[in-house]
């Protein structure tokens, strides 16, 4: 059953059951919509969607923060037949306009946080027929329709638009480590079966309740939400991840899983050990699931979570996008004696560990991770030869390096690309280091990823300064203001940047220089 039949299904089930809910702590908000409602809006979605001449193929940019109406028009868009592309709400202008042109956008969608961005584009998107704004109505720019308006004047009827799970579904991108952005192409096929991993391994029943605090613009965050979406059962959208709120939410929507990020996870047990929250005025005990993903995560935080919550169960979640996210290799809740390891392979998965031609070594060797299953993207939209270097034979090489030990457990040992993973988030030194080299002042750069027991890793910065020349660190943060502020190194360090004899940066010497 395509996800898009789901909604439908739970609304004829559950219809008067609330689906979800969205909690703003900040501004002290709460709203909820049933089932009903939600298949209701998806349907007006796509009936306005077609009568504005939008049909199978086209593509439709999704460009909102985490709300209420994130799901809704998501699906809205997926049951017109044409392909969802959610952006990342980090994008600065020349990348939402990039993305939109590779993908030869026929609408897009964007919420009041995005105004000025947009306003900045708009005249480059000659492919954009239609603009859709969600937001309050004396904010609305006068190129765009109102989200609101729509809804209230399409029809709620199902669309009727024929679905198979070989068509495609959405576009979600990446950016390569030259940060040209590539958009990854998956089926409906693919969502479906990501509905059918988490649930096997989290084990969902109607009666759960997740809690959904990553953007949703990840496959992450919303495809842990499908195996609640496979049995109807309800969710959290949080706007907010201070600590109190998390635990607010959780005891007060009686909230079942949560999927945290480790900076997350270690400010929960930061809060509590320095009393700033106390556990004793939250209702916790129906929470039974904690599960953690999107980067390495250290064993020591799950031994202590495990201290302060030790009847939770708990798996560590490894996945890509071009996996359909989470799942593809997971620990599993009853293999906890194995944290550290990033688990086995998922439900219809299969791995090996190949060498650099893409054959099998032995167990215990170190190679490159290969994946192959359901939720295996179809392709890098319209870039065969991207594809190409990753897709072998149905099998898709990761671009992490690992081994399988003698129980059959994947262990990552390093990255075959110097991505670096921040609070979840991908960050790609050549971008940074692209940035750098038109300072003045610079003579040579290089970023890597270093170790922090909060965000996993941050963004470090060897910067080699023009003989004759004086730069400080704070002259240097000043010029990576341009940069968003993700990006931007949190720290750095002075001194020479070595270069093998064919001009490649050792980044593995500057690790072991400056880790230690």
């Amino acid at each position: 059953m395509l996800i898009t039949e789901m909604v439908a299904r739970n609304s004829r089930l559950y219809g008067t059951e609330i689906a979800l809910v969205e909690r703003a702590p900040a501004r002290w908000g709460r709203k909820e919509i049933t089932w009903s409602q939600f298949d209701d809006q998806a349907n007006r979605i796509a009936n306005w969607l077609i009568k504005k001449g939008v049909k199978k193929g086209d593509t439709v940019v999704h460009l909102m923060m985490n709300c209420l109406e994130w799901l809704p028009a998501y699906f809205g868009i997926l049951r017109t037949g044409a392909l969802a592309v959610p952006l990342n709400f980090r994008f600065d202008g020349r990348m939402l306009k990039r993305c939109a042109q590779v993908v030869n956008a026929k609408v897009f969608i964007f919420s009041e946080e995005f105004i000025e961005r947009v306003d900045a584009i708009k005249d480059d998107l000659q492919s954009v027929e239609s603009f859709v704004f969600l937001g309050p109505e004396q904010m609305r720019p006068a190129y765009a329709q109102s989200y609101e308006a729509l809804l209230a004047s399409a029809e709620g009827a199902s669309p009727g638009i024929s679905l198979d799970s070989a068509d495609d579904a959405g576009l979600y991108f990446t950016s390569g480590t030259t940060g040209a952005p590539k958009a990854i192409l998956l089926t409906h096929g693919n969502l479906e079966s990501a509905c059918h991993a988490e649930n096997r391994h989290h084990q969902q029943t109607h009666e759960d309740n997740f809690l959904c605090i990553p953007p949703l613009y990840h496959t992450g965050a919303k495809m842990h939400w499908f195996g609640n979406l496979l049995v109807g059962a309800k969710a959290v959208i949080l706007k907010g991840v201070e600590p109190r709120w998390i635990l607010e939410a959780i005891s007060e929507e009686k909230v079942t899983i949560v999927w945290l990020l480790v900076p997350w996870a270690t400010d929960i047990l930061f809060a509590i050990q320095n009393g700033d929250v106390n556990l004793a005025d939250y209702q916790l005990s129906q929470w039974r699931l904690m599960h953690i993903g999107a980067q390495p995560v250290p064993p020591s935080l799950v031994m202590e979570w495990k201290q302060v919550f030790p009847n939770h169960q708990y798996d560590t979640n490894y996945g890509l996008t071009e996996c359909t996210g989470p799942g593809c290799v997971h620990l599993g809740v009853e293999n906890i004696h194995k944290v550290g390891a990033i688990g086995v392979p998922g439900f219809g998965y299969e791995i090996m560990i190949v060498d650099p031609m893409a054959k099998r070594i032995p167990e215990g060797e170190i190679g490159e991770l290969a994946i192959r299953g359901p939720g295996v993207m179809k392709e890098y939209f319209n870039n065969p030869e991207a594809t190409g270097e990753v897709l072998k034979e149905g099998w898709l090489l990761t671009g992490d390096m690992a081994r399988r030990d003698e129980d059959g457990f994947i262990w990552l040992v390093d990255r075959k690309k110097d991505v670096i993973i921040t609070g979840g988030e991908n960050i790609y030194p050549v971008e940074i280091e692209d940035f750098l080299q038109a300072h003045p002042d610079i003579q040579d750069v290089a970023v890597i990823g270093m170790a922090s027991l909060r965000l996993g890793e941050i963004a470090t910065a060897v910067v080699q300064v023009k003989p004759g020349r004086e730069l400080t660190e704070q002259a240097l943060n000043s010029f990576c203001e341009e940069l968003p502020r993700y990006k931007r190194p949190r720290k750095i360090i002075f001194g020479p940047v070595p270069r093998n004899p064919t001009g490649k940066i050792e980044k593995p010497k500057l690790r072991k220089m400056y880790e230690a």
